[in-house]
């Protein structure tokens, strides 16, 4: 199995001093990385029954895509604000300085259908949990969430107590 953990570069100081960011580029750029980094994930789904793979804008759609395509399912993207051209609905979320929103088509989602959200990293869950209220809002249900990354200092896995959760890479 690859060590995906040496193709994550750690940049100090970014977006602002005193932040670590996890950079995924190396991995992505990285043919056998990003290969194994999709099977892995595909392979944390192997067991669980679902209908649909959710994802954010833009590194959900990085893993999230490849695997609905490995696991003949579909997608759903989640946009920022004004990118959707369907009628959609939007959930506001906090944000460490801020708010922020994202947006899903009305149809993205049938009720009773099962859901599993794949993103690229859990920091404090408030994307993700933002995403959940729009999924079941639509009659989702969660089936299971996957990271590539998870950053355990920060309290995503709490923000998101009651979820099934799965991360490749702990930090």
């Amino acid at each position: 199995m690859m060590d995906l953990y040496a193709l994550i570069r750690d940049i100090k100081d970014f977006p602002t001093e005193g932040i670590l960011f996890r950079d995924i580029t190396p991995l992505l750029q990285d043919p056998n990385g990003l290969k194994e980094s999709i099977d892995r994930i595909a392979e944390v789904l192997q067991d669980v029954d679902f209908d649909l793979i959710v994802g954010p804008e833009s590194r959900g759609f990085i893993f999230g895509v490849p695997v609905a395509y490995k696991m003949n399912k579909g997608f759903v993207p989640v946009r920022k604000p004004g990118k959707l051209p369907y009628e959609h609905i939007a959930q506001t979320y906090d944000l460490e300085y801020g708010t922020s929103t994202i947006e899903m088509h009305i149809d993205a989602i049938k009720k009773g259908q099962k859901v599993v959200i794949v993103d690229d990293l859990l920091a404090t869950g408030g994307t993700t949990k933002a995403m959940i209220d729009l999924i079941e809002q639509l009659g989702g249900e969660i089936a299971k969430i996957v990271y590539l990354i998870e950053l355990e200092a920060l309290p995503g896995r709490e923000v998101l107590k009651g979820y099934e959760i799965a991360s490749l890479l702990k930090y």
